[in-house]
């Protein structure tokens, strides 16, 4: 009978421990959580608006002083992926790229605007704008084929960053717009070590 009772229990201690393996919660790294984009955003602005795995620590300050110019890692960076998103603070434009990051030219810019090339006009949303000019960064990629065929024209209508529209992707160069909803200070970051390399634009609320 101790045989049995003993056996028993061994078994039931396996099963319990199984049972809490599943349902264990997994661990959760340190983010900033991004707050849920406004319901009337049209699918193309509600593209990946997750955070960046960014420490709070290694965020910096927001500055109003531009233009903000960073060099280039790579002589070519092909981008892979455009996203918005938006935090308790601030509203964030990502362009993440296959290798390496561009030269970039942070801006203040006033409309009217046109496609870089064509010389077409394009129409931006917002009160105040940004020029985003990346000398080396473009979804052209070598071989005559796209790197990037994600959205091109955002609309997420978040508190400061209204719209994010491309200018142009010519001769290796590309740019974009950023409308915002007024005059914001902005933060710049260049992330190279955890993932792929991507650039990231942070405008304040």
């Amino acid at each position: 009978m101790r045989f049995y009772r003993a056996t028993s229990l061994v078994i039931a201690s396996v099963l319990l421990a199984g049972c809490m393996g599943d349902n264990a919660s997994p661990s959760v790294s340190s983010t900033i959580a991004p707050t849920a984009p406004t319901a009337s955003s049209p699918p193309a602005a509600s593209a990946s608006a997750s955070a960046e795995p960014i420490p709070s620590d290694d965020l910096g300050a927001f500055s109003c002083e531009l233009p903000v110019v960073e060099d280039a890692t790579v002589a070519l960076a092909n981008i892979t992926d455009v996203r918005v998103g938006t935090h308790a603070d601030h509203d964030r434009v990502v362009f993440e790229f296959n290798d390496g990051l561009p030269e970039i030219t942070l801006d203040r810019a006033t409309p009217p605007f046109t496609h870089d090339a064509s010389g077409m006009p394009i129409e931006v949303a917002g009160e105040s704008f940004l020029r985003l000019t990346m000398r080396g960064g473009t979804k052209q990629t070598a071989e005559g084929t796209s790197s990037y065929d994600g959205p091109t024209d955002f609309d997420p209508g978040f508190v400061t960053l209204v719209s994010l529209v491309e200018g142009g992707d010519f001769e290796a160069q590309s740019t974009w717009y950023l409308g915002l909803s007024g005059e914001s200070c902005v933060r710049v970051l260049r992330l190279t070590d955890d993932g792929a390399p991507r650039l990231v634009i942070d405008v304040e609320h």
